[in-house]
């Protein structure tokens, strides 16, 4: 019974992650098939070509991407189902300030979907406009290299900006790599001339920064939030959620635990 129960364990773990890989490939497909519509060429749409290096970068098969780009662009035998970006804004425990970008094809389900997420987890979904001004949009780029050096890193920022291009607003330096933020119109001059100085790009995308967070010193206030935002990126129209939360680590690692 022991080596039965093991693999039943298995079987529902592979099942769980085969879910979310599933998941995140309709994502990314949805996303190569709403860039496409300017264009199925990629070295001229550089929309497309982000969501083509994020499917890439996830794994999505090449026979995937390339039905996204066929129906986004006209070119496939799609059913027809048009996607929108949508952007909703809510609350959570605490006060915390959350930003959700969605991809839909039905903004009444979608939004019906979130305001259930936020509502069992003590949350609330609200108007538009409600928190974005609390965020900032900027350009961000990762880099590859992990035994980058904040001085490296720095003089080539320099050379990047007295080469004319795209003022830098801030990096971070990570075990993983760096990353590099600069303003929303600059994404695609940050990662060509990133790549000009001979700096490894992994990726580029566009991100919402917080601009004043949000901290939680409760633990039931913590948990709940934490519920709610995996509760919410769980969704299948929901392409991003961002939120303004800050808490200790020592608090984070004991919810977490």
């Amino acid at each position: 019974m022991a080596g039965h129960s093991k693999w039943a364990q298995i079987k529902r773990t592979k099942a769980v992650v085969d879910a979310k890989r599933g998941a995140v490939f309709t994502r990314l497909g949805r996303e190569i098939t709403v860039a496409a519509r300017a264009g199925a060429d990629p070295a001229g749409n550089f929309q497309l070509r982000t969501a083509i290096e994020k499917a890439r970068a996830a794994g999505v098969p090449n026979a995937n991407i390339e039905r996204a780009i066929a129906k986004g662009s006209g070119q496939g035998s799609g059913d027809g189902v048009q996607f929108e970006a949508v952007r909703y804004e809510g609350y959570g425990p605490g006060g915390v300030a959350v930003l959700i970008e969605a991809l839909t094809d039905n903004r009444n389900r979608t939004a019906a979907d979130l305001r259930l997420a936020f509502s069992k987890h003590g949350g609330n979904l609200g108007e538009s406009g409600c928190v974005s001004y609390l965020f900032e949009q900027r350009s961000a780029v990762r880099l590859a290299q992990t035994d980058l050096q904040e001085e490296l890193l720095l003089e080539r920022l320099l050379e990047l900006e007295e080469q004319g291009g795209p003022a830098v607003l801030s990096y971070s330096l990570e075990p993983e790599g760096a990353e590099v933020f600069a303003g929303f119109a600059d994404l695609e001059a940050l990662q060509d001339g990133l790549r000009r100085l001979g700096l490894p790009v992994a990726g580029w995308e566009h991100r919402w920064i917080s601009a004043v967070p949000c901290r939680l010193e409760n633990e039931d206030s913590l948990r709940s939030c934490l519920r709610m935002l995996d509760a919410l990126e769980e969704l299948d129209d929901v392409r991003s959620v961002t939120s303004n939360l800050e808490a200790d680590d020592a608090l984070l690692e004991a919810v977490m635990a």
